[in-house]
C-alpha cells in the first residue's frame, strides 16, 4: 500500500472550516475522506476525521454515497463510537449497526446515557435486541429492558436512569461530601433531586446553590419545592411542550406510584422539539417520515397510499363537474374558471388547517378557545372572501364582458372561502376529538370539501342563473 498525503490537514482549531456560511460540512472535505478510503490509506482518514465532533462525524456518514459508508465505517473503527452512533440519522445508524455483532452494539450501546442507548436498541429486530441485552452487563440490561417496556415516544423511553438524588433530611454538607467521594455518580447534572423516604421526589437543588451555601443548612431549606414532574408513560411531544412552558433545564420522571425513576434534560427535548415540528410538516403532505436516507420502496409505499386516496377524492369532485356537463356545454368559459374557485379555496383551506394543527400541536386550541378560534376564522374567511370574490368577480366581468358571470363567481369565491375557513379549522378539532392524528388525515378532508363546495357553488350558480354563451 503507498503512503500518500491526506488532501485535506486540518486540526482542532481548524475544525470550523470544514463548514460553509450555512453551517453545512463542504463537500470538499467529504470527497477527501471517501477518496482516502477507496485508496486503502485509512490512516489518512482517520487523520482526517479524528478532530471532527461526533455530530461532524455523524453528519459525514450521512452525506457520504451510501456505498462508501460501511467502507468509511471499518476504516475509522476506533472513531465510531456511541457519541457517534446517538447523533446519527436513524436510517444510517440502522444500515450501520446492521454490519455490527451483538457484542460491538452492546460495547456501543454501555458508553451511552440510557435515553439514546435506548433509542439505538429499539430500532433493532426483535431477535437482535435479545442478543444485544445478553451481551450487556446485568444492571445495563435491567435499565435497557425497563425503558423498553413503556411505550414508544413516552417519557419512559425518553429519561435517563443516572441522576443525582438524596434525602430530604441531609444538609448541604452532606450533599457535597456524598458528591465528592462517590466516583461512580453521573458527572453531567445541572440540579440535585431531593427525595422522602419513599423516593417520591419533594424539591430540587441547583448545583450553583448547594456550592454558595453553608455546608450546614439543611438542604430542605435550600431547595426549591415547586416543581414539574414528568409521568413516566407521557407522550415526548406533551413533555416538550412542558419544557417549553417552563423553561425547564432538566424535570424528574415518575411512576404511577410517584417514585422517582430518571431525569429528561433540555438536551434531549431540542431534539424533540425538531422531530415533532418536522414530523406534522411531513404529515400535512402525506409525505411519510420525508428522510432522504429512507429506503425508496418504503419512501414509495407510504406517498403511493395517500395519493391513492387523493385520486378517490378527485373523482368525487370530478363527478361534482359532470353533473354540471350540460351547464358546462352552454357557456365553455365555465371550464376555464370553475378550477380558479376551488384551487383558491384550497390554499385558503390549508392556511387555516395549518394553523389550527399547530395549536393544538402546542395546546393554543382547546375546549375552552375552541367557538371562539371558530368565530374568528369564520370572519378572517369571510373577510378574505369578499376581497377576493370582488377582485376576481371585476375581472372576470371586464376580460369577459359578462356582469353576470362576474357576479356568479365572486359569489361562489365568497362561499367557498368560508367552507375553507370553517372545514379548515373543524376538521382539525373534530380529528382531535376522536383521538386521531389531525395532521396526518386533515389535509385529505379539506381539499375534498374544498374542490367539491368550489365546483358545486360557482357550476350551482352559473344553472342558477341560467348563464349561457
Amino acid at each position: 500500500m503507498s503512503e500518500r498525503e491526506p488532501e485535506i490537514e486540518i486540526d482542532d482549531a481548524e475544525v470550523e472550516t470544514l463548514h460553509d456560511e450555512d453551517d453545512r460540512m463542504k463537500s470538499s472535505f467529504v470527497d477527501a475522506v471517501v477518496e482516502c478510503v477507496e485508496q486503502g490509506d485509512d490512516e489518512g482518514a482517520r487523520a482526517l476525521v479524528r478532530p471532527l465532533h461526533p455530530a461532524d462525524i455523524a453528519d459525514l456518514f450521512e452525506l457520504a454515497p451510501q456505498d462508501m459508508r460501511r467502507p468509511i465505517a471499518k476504516a475509522i473503527a476506533e472513531l465510531l463510537d456511541g457519541d457517534v452512533l446517538a447523533e446519527m440519522n436513524e436510517w444510517v445508524r440502522d444500515e450501520l449497526i446492521d454490519a455490527l455483532d451483538a457484542h460491538q452494539v452492546a460495547e456501543i450501546a454501555t458508553q451511552l446515557d440510557t435515553d439514546d442507548a435506548v433509542a439505538i436498541i429499539e430500532e433493532l429486530e426483535e431477535e437482535e435486541q435479545r442478543a444485544v441485552l445478553r451481551a450487556m452487563e446485568p444492571d445495563d440490561r435491567a435499565a435497557i429492558e425497563e425503558a423498553l417496556s413503556y411505550p414508544e415516544e413516552s417519557a419512559g423511553r425518553l429519561m435517563q436512569r443516572d441522576l443525582i438524588a438524596v434525602p430530604e433530611h441531609w444538609t448541604v454538607g452532606d450533599v457535597l461530601d456524598y458528591l465528592r467521594r462517590n466516583e461512580d455518580l453521573t458527572t453531567d447534572f445541572w440540579e440535585i433531586f431531593v427525595v422522602d423516604h419513599f423516593h417520591h421526589p419533594v424539591g430540587t437543588c441547583k448545583l450553583s446553590w448547594v456550592m454558595r451555601t453553608p455546608r450546614s443548612i439543611a438542604i430542605a431549606d435550600v431547595m426549591q419545592r415547586e416543581q414539574t414532574l414528568i409521568p413516566v408513560d407521557m407522550d415526548q411531544e406533551e413533555v416538550a411542550l412542558r419544557f417549553q412552558k417552563y423553561a425547564l433545564i432538566s424535570a424528574a420522571v415518575v411512576d404511577p406510584a410517584g417514585r422517582l425513576v430518571g431525569m429528561i434534560t433540555v438536551d434531549d427535548i431540542v431534539h424533540i422539539i425538531q422531530e415533532e415540528a418536522g414530523e406534522d410538516i411531513l404529515k400535512l403532505s402525506g409525505a411519510g417520515d420525508g428522510d432522504i436516507n429512507e429506503p425508496i420502496l418504503q419512501t414509495v409505499k407510504v406517498r403511493l397510499s395517500w395519493l391513492i386516496v387523493n385520486l378517490g377524492t378527485a373523482m368525487l369532485a370530478a363527478s361534482v363537474v359532470g353533473f354540471f356537463q350540460g351547464t358546462i356545454s352552454r357557456l365553455v368559459v365555465l371550464a376555464v374558471l370553475m378550477p380558479i374557485v376551488s384551487g383558491m379555496g384550497g390554499n385558503a383551506g390549508t392556511q387555516t388547517m395549518a394553523v389550527a394543527v399547530r395549536a393544538l400541536a402546542l395546546n393554543q386550541l382547546t375546549s375552552s378557545n375552541t367557538q371562539r378560534m371558530i368565530l374568528r376564522e369564520f370572519r378572517i374567511a369571510l373577510t378574505n372572501g369578499l376581497c377576493l370574490g370582488l377582485l376576481i368577480g371585476t375581472a372576470v366581468s371586464l376580460l369577459y364582458g359578462n356582469t353576470h358571470l362576474g357576479i356568479v363567481i365572486c359569489l361562489a369565491m365568497l362561499i367557498n372561502n368560508i367552507t375553507a375557513g370553517l372545514v379548515g379549522i373543524l376538521v382539525p378539532v373534530t380529528l382531535d376529538k376522536v383521538g386521531a392524528d389531525p395532521a396526518v388525515s386533515s389535509a385529505v378532508f379539506v381539499t375534498t370539501a374544498t374542490d367539491v363546495m368550489g365546483f358545486f357553488s360557482f357550476l350551482g350558480l352559473a344553472a342558477l342563473w341560467g348563464l349561457h354563451g
